[in-house]
Formats: structure tokens, C-alpha cells, sequence
């Protein structure tokens, strides 16, 4: 292929040199008859002559090349080959456009995107890059495209992830043709901005920003920059309502990250942004709805933590990289541009938005990331008192507890003591709390009185207060306000009168909860009384004593928070406290009663290990949908993951894992029998215990004599569970757990080479000959094991007469040769407790011999070679038909064909394929002398059988 490139280069220069000496011929023509030079007219003739002789023998050779290697070599057996003969037709494409640039060539490319391997369907699209890239190249593959685009299409979804945005990249190139993509192939594109993978979201960002943001209207090309009615404005709406078509409303920093390489000057407008949530449309203009000013505020968050922590969002990427000096300067610069911008704007988007939960939600968690100093700088000490205020006025109209978090997290970075505005902030947040901890002193006496029923207006009033304080607690300390004996006393009441509402004690449970952990920080890096000790233990006594009695609560929200707290509490003070030099804390250690870790045991039981159907019912006894369903099984697995802790640490009994374990024996007994006879292979449960056998063949290493005797007697005994049960439907079905040799497959790698051999000994001990004669589906299992077992299986190609003689003797020595009497032993370094094959009794000669695997073309076997046979006669092609275009109904033959099949008979490769090869044409240069242009050949693939040899690749 190399050689046949560099014949088009030379080919590329005669022609550039016969242009040249025709217009040289020519202009001395031309001349007057005095001026005219008949030596330099007959030498440029001769000139014109030889070049035009040597481009006929450069067109001869290039013709036999690619016929006679190219149309071979581009459905190899071999991969590396295939990609070596697409790189270089798409070489020639590019450097020699007149000559190689029409769909009789063009068609091997989109054929080849058919390929089995990834790396040749990438070197297809590379290929194809290189010319739409060029626009007046990419204007001539019309009729290309139109054939293999929707192929080109799907390719963006291809399982290799270099090969789906090298795909992403084309389309993108091809946009610049005008109507070639319909708007369901650009959809198709569209979604891959939310992928997780980030180089495919980012080519498929770019391809969203040229496809819909980089065409302006005549109208828009006078619009101001930034803005309301600036072309930003424009571009940042139909951000919006893209991200609210896609319907994907919580992947907004996806988008962000997907378009942030092509589009961060538009996502960095937050002028415009904010300009579209204050400021009133003018007349004709139509405002923004109440959800698209919902998903902009989304949108500007995400963009505002793009440029201030630049790193992609959670799931896509490996984590934080190191900063360039350059990234550094623009993250500072456009930190400081946010907070100059927003100390200003925020608190008017508070008040604008105060009773918006997820608006409010959202722009709460800008200020974390403020530059603080530029308050006192920058003289905007008024903007952050409006902004406390407006802070004030959201946590007083909500009692929603994700807004109060934000609130109580805005709190808790401005409270900071490295900057002057600290003191500001205190004294706000310690009015605020006191209002909080005294109208809630205040609600519970009436609350809890003697004789009287609290009616519902109470009640609510209690918990919104509550809910308040809890979510304050969670990022402030509130020790001095001395919370524990009422929220202690709430609790105890809710046992005695069992008719408090769940979410009380909930929060109730919630609060004492951080009461007790800001204590304890606090003894910890003794900053405590020297009694605080002693009040924190009986505290944590109390509390749990207290949880252990809700973990009985008839209401299951109230028995999970209590379970959770529980686990949590006893895994904090358990002996591990003690650690790192802290023994002073020994007081505190806490180890829970025989009776507590049974009370928790039976939690377990009752409320994780249940059927699916047990809890698809919502609190109302309606169905819940399919993510209600998937929200109750995180659910369950985080109460078992808090126990497991507990297992872990000691903290409980060790042996009450083995109830765990019983569970989970259950649920995989009740599998096997659900699944009966015929197993489904490919069902989601079979696939999972086949999925999880490959994680832990992982866990093995990859020393594998260390493993060696381990996984030697994995193998046996699972052939043996295999085989043990006979098949209920009687002789000629398969074995009951014949399915498992499927999961025992996922071990076979680990095994060494001998040992392989020694394991497929072992195996035919348990066949049968109608055994190994089996295709049915049934019997996969045992195929696909067998095969796993085979050595030799990546050894490389072989030559006919090396794999034919070493076949035959190999068939000849086991039939000359009798079955031995002996026993067989693993190789040497075994245990004696590895020899578990006996060769007394008979071993069978594997029945299912391995049919050869072809590589590259069949050539012609050796025994028909006649000595005045040449290579370049095993290539003569036809040349009485001419070839289809690329538009008729050609087969595609990498499709299916590229992989040659093991069959017992040698099978035309090239059956049903229609090869149409072109002899390559040379354009004509100006002026010169038309030639009768070559027919294109048609061929014949028998001819690959009549005149090759034919080569075997054995497993």
C-alpha cells in the first residue's frame, strides 16, 4: 500500500509536469513565425511524449496493485491489514482527488465502516475527514453521502468510543453541506451532549453550537453584543429551549461541560443572563415563561461552577486536573468578574424569586463561589446586607428542606473569620437563630400541654420551626442554645402518647442527632468543660436508648430514620473512636446489648430482604412508578450497607453475618428454581451472575501460579456441579446445571497453558460422544467452554504445509497410538492434592475437531502450484464486463464477510459479493491528446480459488 502511494505521488508530479510542458509547447506555438524556436518546440514534444509514456506505466502499475492487492487485502482476515489498506486509499483520495475521488472507490470506504473492528471503521472515518474537510472535496461526495449516512449515523453510537466521536466529528464536517442531514439525524447527535463519556459530548457540543448557533439571520448581524436584545440574548434562548426539549432537566452542567470548549464566551455572558431574568421585555418581544426562567437559572449556576472550578461535572472524568498558568489567570479573573456581577444582582434575583423553591435553590449556591475580599475592596458592604436580608425572608416563607439547606450553606461560607466581612455575617446568623430557638421554645410548651390535643395548625407550626433548626444544625454549631432537653423531651412524649406526627420525630431524631456530634467535635479537640464528657455520654445513652424503642414505631419512615441514627451512633462511639492517640475518649465507647443487635438484626430482616412486590406501594396504597422502584431499592441498600458497617467494624456480633449470608442464599436458590430446565442465557439474572463470575476472576491477580492450585479445583468441582445432575427429560438432554460451564468459562483464562489441556481431559471424562456431536442452543455451555479451554487459540497463523502435516501426523499419532494407562498429574509444581485426573479409565479423542480459520484471501493450495506459476499471474483479472457504480445494489461485504468462518469446507469468501474494481484513469491534462478511457473491471472471486494458496489459521 506504501508503494502503491508513492507511485501516486509520482503519478500527481507527471502530471503537474505535463501541464507545464503544454503550456510551455503552447506558448511557444503561439509566437510569431520569427520568433519561434522549432528546436525548443520539438524538444518539449519529446518532453510531453516521455511523460506521457511514463504516466501509462505508472497507470499500468497502480491498476495491477490495486487490483491485484488492494481489492484482496481490504476484506483480510487480519485487521492491521484492513486499516492499512483504508489509510491509504483515503491517502490517495486526498492527494489525487481527479484520478481516485469517485464512488467506484469511495464505496470500499463506506463498505469497510461495516467492519468488526474498531480500528478499521476508525480509520474509515478518518479517511473521510480528511476529505469533507476540504470544501471543494466535500461538494463532490454528494452521492457518497447520500449511500452511507445514515450508516455514518449510527456509527455515533458505536460501542467503541473513539470510533463514535471521530464519527460526531465527520457529521460535524458535513454540516457545512447544506440539507445532507435531516433534523432525526441531527436529533440523534443532539442527545450525545448528555453522554458520560466527555470526549463524545464534547464533539457531539460542537456539533449542537455550528448546527444551531453558528447561522445568523441578516436581522440579528446588527444586534448589540451583550444585552436583552443583544445576539447573546438570542443564542442563550435557544440554550434554554434546547435544555428543556431534551427533557433532561437535572444534566444541566452536562450541557454546560459538553458546550463549554465551543461556547464558553456565550455561557460566560452573565450580563445577558441576568439582563433576561430583571429586566421587562420591550413591546413585540416575548417574555421568558416561568419554567424557562427555571432551567436559565440552572443554567447560569452550572456555568458559573464550570468557570470556577474547572473540571467537569460528577461522572465525567477521573477528578480535578492541574491548572496551566493561563487556566489559573482566567479562573481568577472570572472569579472576580462573578462576584463583582452578582453581589449587585443576587439579592434583586432573591427578592424577584423569593417564593420559587427551585429558583431560590439554585441561586443560593453562588455566593460559595464568591471572592469574599472583593466585598470589602470593591466598597459592596449595602449589597451584602441586602443580601442577608433577602436570605432572611427566603428561610422565613419556606419550610421546603432543600431551600433551607441552601440557606443554612450560604450562611456557612460567609461565616467565614478569614475575612473582614465575618463579624456582618455573625451578627445576622446569631439574630436569626435566636428568633428560630425561641419561637420554637415558645411553640413546643403550648405543644405539649397536659389535657389538650394539639390541633393541626400547631403541629405544623412545631415541625416548620423544627425543620429550620435542623437543617441550620447540620452546618452550625448551636451548643449554646442547649436543644437537647426539649427535642428529648418531644421525643419521649411522642412514645408515651403514640399519636405524634412521623415527620416530628423524624426531625426530632434528626436534630439530636447533630447535637450530640457537635459535642462530641467539641470534647474531641478539647475545647470542652471538664463535665462535658460526662453530659455527652448520658446524652448518647439517652438518645439511643431512646431510638431503640422508635426502631418498634408502627410507621416505617420513623423505624428507618431510627435504624439509620442507630448505625450510625454506635459505628462513631465504637471502640474505633479510640484511635490515633485519642484514648481520653475511652468514656464514650459504647457496645450495644445482645438485645439491641437483635432488635437491629430483625430491622434487617423484615425491612431490606422483602420482595420486590412487597414494596411497590406509596404511602397513599397507589402504584409507584418505575423510579419510585429503583428509589426504595437504594433505600434498602443503604440500611444493609449501615448494618454491614457495623458487621465490619466489629461493632456487632461477627456471626451475625451469617444470617446476612442465609438471605442471600435464599434469594439465589429461589433464582435457579424460577429460572427451571431451560435457562435463558440471556436474561438479565443470568447475565448478572455471569457478570459478577468475571469480577471475581479479577480478584485472582495475574500471578497465576500462586492461584494455580485454586483455580485448578474451581474448575474441577464446578465441571463436576456441572455434570452431577442428570437431565430430568432423560438420555440426549443436556445435564440440569450444564448452564454453569457458561459462568465456569469466566475462570478459564486463568488458567495456564498445561493446565488447560489437563482441564479439557477432565471435561471429556463426563461427554459423551452425542455430547460433543451437539449444536443445539442448549448445549452452548458446554461449546463455549470447551473452546475457552482450547490451547493454542491465539497462537499465530500457520502455513498450509506446516498445519496441514502437523494436523495429519497429530490425527495419525492418535490413531496409532493406544489410549494409556496411566495417571495424569498437573504439571510439575502441583500439590499433591491438584492430581484428580485418572487416566485409567478412557479418555476420548475429542470428537469436535477445530476447522481452520482462513486468513487473508484463500490462496491456492500448494500441491496444485505449478512452478511456472507467478505472482502476478495468480492477479490476472478480467477484463470483458465493466463494473456497477456505487449507487446500484452492491453487497457490502465487510459486514459479515471479513471474519472467516471455521467451517469444515473452504467457502468462496467472496460469495454473493459483488467486487466492481476500476482501472485507475489518470485525468487528462489541458491540451492534452484524449485517450480511450480504461473499462472497468469486474471480479470474478473464483479466480481467488482457481490461482491462490490457501492458508490455515488454527485456534
Amino acid at each position: 500500500m506504501k508503494l502503491m502511494t508513492a507511485l501516486v505521488n509520482v503519478a500527481l508530479n507527471l502530471s503537474i509536469n505535463m501541464d507545464n510542458t503544454q503550456r510551455q509547447y503552447e506558448a511557444e506555438r503561439n509566437k510569431v513565425v520569427a520568433k519561434r524556436a522549432n528546436d525548443r518546440l520539438e524538444l518539449l514534444l519529446q518532453k510531453r511524449k516521455e511523460l506521457q509514456e511514463n504516466q501509462d506505466e505508472i497507470e499500468n502499475m497502480m491498476n495491477a496493485i490495486f487490483k491485484g492487492v488492494f481489492v484482496h487485502r481490504y476484506r483480510d482476515a487480519i485487521a492491521e491489514i484492513r486499516a492499512i489498506c483504508i489509510e491509504e486509499i483515503g491517502v490517495w483520495m486526498k492527494l489525487y482527488s481527479d484520478a481516485f475521488l469517485n464512488d467506484s472507490y469511495l464505496k470500499y470506504v463506506g463498505w469497510t465502516m461495516h467492519d468488526k473492528q474498531g480500528e478499521v471503521r476508525l480509520k474509515c472515518l478518518t479517511a473521510l475527514q480528511g476529505l469533507f474537510y476540504n470544501r471543494e472535496l466535500g461538494a463532490r461526495l454528494e452521492l457518497f453521502t447520500s449511500r452511507f449516512k445514515d450508516r455514518i449515523v449510527s456509527m455515533t453510537l458505536d460501542k467503541e468510543y473513539d470510533v463514535a466521536v471521530q464519527a460526531i466529528k465527520l457529521l460535524t464536517l458535513v454540516l457545512h453541506s447544506d440539507e445532507v442531514l435531516t433534523a432525526e439525524d441531527c436529533e440523534s447527535v443532539y442527545h450525545l451532549v448528555y453522554s458520560a463519556h466527555r470526549p463524545i459530548a464534547v464533539s457531539a457540543g460542537e456539533f449542537l453550537f455550528k448546527k444551531l448557533f453558528s447561522h445568523q439571520s441578516p436581522e440579528e448581524e446588527g444586534l448589540p453584543r451583550r444585552g436583552r436584545q443583544s445576539l447573546n440574548g438570542s443564542l442563550i434562548k435557544t440554550t434554554v429551549f434546547f435544555f428543556l426539549e431534551s427533557e433532561l432537566h437535572e444534566h444541566g452542567a452536562y450541557l454546560v461541560d459538553s458546550l463549554w470548549e465551543c461556547a464558553s464566551e456565550l455561557l460566560k455572558d452573565w450580563e445577558t443572563m441576568i439582563s433576561l431574568l430583571l429586566d421587562e421585555p420591550v413591546p413585540g418581544e416575548e417574555a421568558l415563561t416561568d419554567r424557562q426562567e427555571t432551567a436559565l437559572v440552572e443554567l447560569m449556576l452550572c456555568a458559573i461552577r464550570q468557570a470556577c472550578e474547572c473540571h467537569p461535572p460528577v461522572g465525567r472524568g477521573t477528578g480535578k486536573r492541574v491548572l496551566t498558568a493561563k487556566e489559573k489567570k482566567t479562573q481568577l479573573d472570572d472569579r472576580t468578574r462573578i462576584t463583582e456581577m452578582f453581589a449587585v444582582a443576587l439579592p434583586l434575583l432573591l427578592a424577584k424569586y423569593c417564593v420559587d423553591i427551585d429558583k431560590v435553590t439554585n441561586l443560593l449556591q453562588i455566593p460559595k463561589y464568591f471572592d469574599l475580599d472583593i466585598y470589602t475592596t470593591g466598597r459592596l458592604e449595602k449589597h451584602l446586607d441586602a443580601l442577608l436580608r433577602q436570605i432572611w425572608e427566603v428561610q422565613d416563607k419556606h419550610t421546603d428542606t432543600e431551600v433551607l439547606e441552601a440557606c443554612s450553606t450560604t450562611y456557612h461560607y460567609l461565616c467565614n473569620e478569614e475575612f473582614t466581612i465575618f463579624n456582618r455575617v455573625d451578627i445576622a446568623r446569631s439574630q436569626l437563630l435566636d428568633e428560630l430557638v425561641d419561637k420554637f421554645n415558645r411553640l413546643l410548651e403550648d405543644f405539649l400541654q397536659e389535657g389538650e390535643e394539639p390541633d393541626e395548625d400547631d403541629a405544623y407550626q412545631v415541625l416548620s420551626t423544627l425543620k429550620k433548626i435542623s437543617a441550620f444544625h447540620n452546618a452550625h454549631d448551636l451548643s449554646k442554645w442547649d436543644l437537647f432537653t426539649c427535642n428529648y423531651r418531644l421525643l419521649n412524649t411522642g412514645l408515651q402518647n403514640g399519636d405524634m406526627p412521623e415527620q416530628i420525630v423524624i426531625h426530632a431524631m434528626q436534630c439530636t442527632h447533630y447535637i450530640i456530634l457537635w459535642h462530641l467535635a467539641k470534647v474531641s479537640d478539647g475545647s470542652s468543660l471538664k463535665g462535658d464528657m460526662v453530659t455527652l455520654r448520658k446524652q448518647m445513652r439517652a438518645f439511643c436508648l431512646m431510638c431503640q424503642r422508635y426502631l418498634n414505631s408502627i410507621n416505617t419512615a420513623v423505624k428507618e430514620q431510627a435504624f439509620t441514627i442507630l448505625c450510625d451512633l454506635l459505628l462513631i462511639f465504637s471502640h474505633q473512636i479510640m484511635s490515633s492517640g485519642r484514648e481520653q475518649l475511652e468514656p464514650l465507647v459504647y457496645t450495644p446489648d445482645s438485645s439491641l443487635q437483635a432488635e437491629l438484626l430483625n430491622f434487617i430482616l423484615d425491612q431490606v430482604f422483602i420482595d420486590q412486590d412487597d414494596d411497590n406501594n406509596s404511602t397513599d396504597g397507589q402504584q409507584d412508578d418505575e423510579a419510585s422502584k429503583i428509589e426504595a431499592l437504594h433505600k434498602r441498600r443503604n440500611l444493609l450497607a449501615a448494618y454491614c458497617k457495623l458487621i465490619i467494624y466489629n461493632v456487632v456480633e461477627m456471626n451475625t453475618g451469617a444470617d446476612i449470608f442465609k438471605q442471600y442464599m435464599r434469594l439465589f436458590n429461589e433464582m435457579l428454581s424460577d429460572l427451571g430446565f431451560n435457562v435463558d442465557r440471556s436474561s438479565s439474572a443470568f447475565c448478572g451472575i455471569k457478570e459478577l463470575a468475571r469480577r471475581f476472576s479479577l480478584t485472582f491477580g495475574l500471578d497465576q501460579l500462586k492461584t494455580r492450585e485454586a483455580i485448578a479445583m474451581l474448575h474441577k468441582d464446578g465441571i463436576e456441579f456441572a455434570f452431577k445432575e442428570p437431565s430430568p427429560q432423560g438420555e440426549g438432554s443436556p445435564p440440569l446445571n450444564l448452564a454453569f460451564l457458561d459462568i465456569l468459562s469466566e475462570f478459564s483464562s486463568k488458567l495456564i497453558r498445561q493446565d488447560k489441556k489437563t482441564v479439557h481431559m477432565y471435561l471429556e471424562r463426563f461427554m459423551t460422544f452425542q455430547m460433543a456431536l451437539q449444536r443445539e442452543d442448549c448445549w452452548l455451555p458446554l461449546i463455549s467452554y470447551r473452546n475457552s479451554l482450547q490451547v493454542g487459540g491465539d497462537d499465530d497463523t500457520m502455513s498450509v504445509i506446516s498445519g496441514i502435516s502437523s494436523r495429519g501426523s497429530t490425527i495419525r499419532s492418535k490413531k496409532s497410538k493406544p489410549a494409556a494407562s496411566s495417571k495424569r498429574k498437573l504439571p510439575e509444581g502441583d500439590s499433591s492434592d491438584a492430581v484428580w485426573v485418572n487416566r485409567e479409565q478412557n479418555v476420548q479423542t475429542p470428537v469436535m475437531m477445530h476447522s481452520p480459520h482462513l486468513t487473508s484471501t484463500v490462496l491456492r493450495d500448494p500441491k496444485k502450484m505449478r512452478p511456472e506459476d507467478s505472482y502476478t499471474a495468480a492477479y490476472t483479472m478480467p477484463t470483458d464486463r465493466r463494473g456497477s457504480g456505487l449507487m446500484e445494489d452492491d453487497e457490502e461485504p465487510i459486514v459479515e464477510d471479513v471474519m472467516m468462518s471455521s467451517e469444515d469446507r473452504l467457502e468462496d469468501i467472496n460469495e454473493g459479493m459483488d467486487f466492481d474494481t476500476m482501472d485507475i484513469d489518470l485525468p487528462a491534462s489541458k491540451n492534452r491528446r484524449e485517450r480511450t478511457e480504461l473499462k472497468p473491471d469486474y471480479f470474478d472471486p473464483s479466480s481467488i480459488m482457481d490461482d491462490s494458496v490457501r492458508i490455515f489459521h488454527f485456534l
